[in-house]
C-alpha cells in the first residue's frame, strides 16, 4: 500500500474576517491591512479537493466536520505561489510542522494568518 502523502496550501480569505472575526484578529496582531489574510493547512488530498471541502462544509463518514468555519465563510481562492516550493511529506507529524513552519514565516513577512 503507497505511503500517504500530505501537502501543504494556503488560502486567501476575505479582508472583513480580520474586521469580523475577534480571535482571528488577535491571532495577528502583526497585520497592518496592506498584505492579505491567509488560511494555511495541510492534507493528503489535492489542494484543490480540500478547498472544495472547505467551501462545502464537508463531512466525513463519521459526521465530523472538516472543514474550516473561517475557510467556508471568507476563502476566496488557493494561493499556489505561496506553497508550490514545498516539497509533499510522507509523515503527518512532519507536515504539521511544515505547515505551522509556513504560517509563521508568513506572519514574519506581515500577512494575517489562521492555521490549526
Amino acid at each position: 500500500m503507497p505511503k500517504t502523502v500530505y501537502r501543504i496550501y494556503v488560502i486567501e480569505l476575505h479582508k472583513r474576517v480580520f474586521t469580523e472575526n475577534a480571535r482571528f484578529r488577535a491571532a495577528n496582531p502583526q497585520f497592518n491591512g496592506v498584505l492579505e489574510c491567509l488560511y494555511v493547512g495541510m492534507t493528503s488530498k489535492k489542494p484543490k479537493v480540500r478547498f472544495e471541502q472547505h467551501k462545502t462544509g464537508y463531512r466525513n463518514s463519521k459526521g465530523h466536520n472538516l472543514s474550516s468555519n473561517i475557510v467556508r465563510k471568507y476563502g476566496s481562492y488557493l494561493r499556489p505561489s505561496l506553497y508550490n516550493h514545498i516539497d509533499p511529506i510522507t509523515s503527518r507529524n512532519e507536515a504539521l510542522k511544515a505547515e505551522a513552519a509556513l504560517a509563521l514565516e508568513l506572519r514574519r513577512k506581515r500577512y494575517a494568518v489562521w492555521y490549526n
